[in-house]
């Protein structure tokens, strides 16, 4: 299941191709609003620049909303459009601004905890650093499938919260191998300035792994006698397989020749 993952995940960017360069650079221009701005601000005052920063933040997890629209349509086989993006970005924007506000929130949690903590040189600070430690492991793991679960299973900001926490639990190790793809994306992506594959092969890759998850699920509600077996992933994933297809560098490069 997790090769076919890859395989999909891989061949709906390279399909779409120049959507993802559009978006990308897009992201490239939003995200140096929190990058940069703040360090012209700074001559306003450090509220300012502060404000600045994270107004940026939230902003850039707004222009979130219409790349996780766009690669939702992109992972279920239907041509993207720009106003799938724009609509995106206005349905998405409470889930988004309440995930930028927590990762702010978090940010400026660990800048104050980790110093103090560091400071005591001692077992109590010690065991308070690894207790930050595995809770921002464990909101990282799960926060990688806020945006793809808002766009397929919930838009209550609540109920997308607690199913990303609960299929981040119930999949452990599928969670942690997404994550890994994540790590291996954005490694790649530095090679290319992030224009490839970038904010938008990211947010497919997300988008997908959610998709392909929820078939199980789906499947457990139709046969919970089955909860104790093997999943059928074959069976589960023959749709998507065959319209993903056999593919060729050849016919990759230039597909009017197959």
């Amino acid at each position: 299941m997790f090769g076919f993952l890859i395989k999909k995940s891989f061949f709906d960017l390279w399909d779409n191709f120049l959507p993802a360069i559009l978006i990308n650079l897009g992201f490239i221009v939003i995200i140096a609003i929190p990058l940069v701005l703040p360090s012209v601000a700074v001559a306003a005052g450090p509220v300012v620049s502060m404000v600045v920063l994270a107004a940026g933040i939230l902003v850039t997890f707004a222009y979130l909303g219409g790349v996780y629209a766009i690669a939702g349509d992109e992972t279920d086989y239907v041509a993207p459009g720009w106003k799938t993006f724009f609509d995106g970005v206005r349905s998405y924007l409470p889930v988004t601004l309440v995930f930028g506000g927590i990762v702010i929130v978090h940010a400026v949690l660990l800048s104050i905890a980790i110093p103090v903590y560091s400071a005591l040189g001692n077992m109590f600070g010690l065991l308070a650093l690894a207790f930050l430690f595995w809770m921002s492991v464990i909101w990282l793991l799960s926060a990688q499938y806020i945006l793809p679960v808002r766009g397929r299973l919930d838009k209550n900001i609540g109920k997308v919260l607690k199913k990303s926490f609960l299929l981040s639990f119930d999949n452990a190790l599928f969670t942690i191998g997404v994550a890994l793809g994540g790590i291996f994306i954005i490694a790649v992506s530095l090679f290319t300035a992030f224009l490839f594959p970038g904010i938008a092969g990211l947010a497919i890759w997300y988008h997908t792994a959610v998709k392909l998850r929820v078939y199980k699920y789906d499947y457990l509600e139709a046969h919970p006698e089955e909860r104790k077996n093997p999943l059928p992933w074959d069976a589960l994933l023959y749709d998507d397989r065959d319209r993903v297809g056999t593919r060729t560098l050849r016919g990759m490069i230039f597909p009017w020749k197959d």
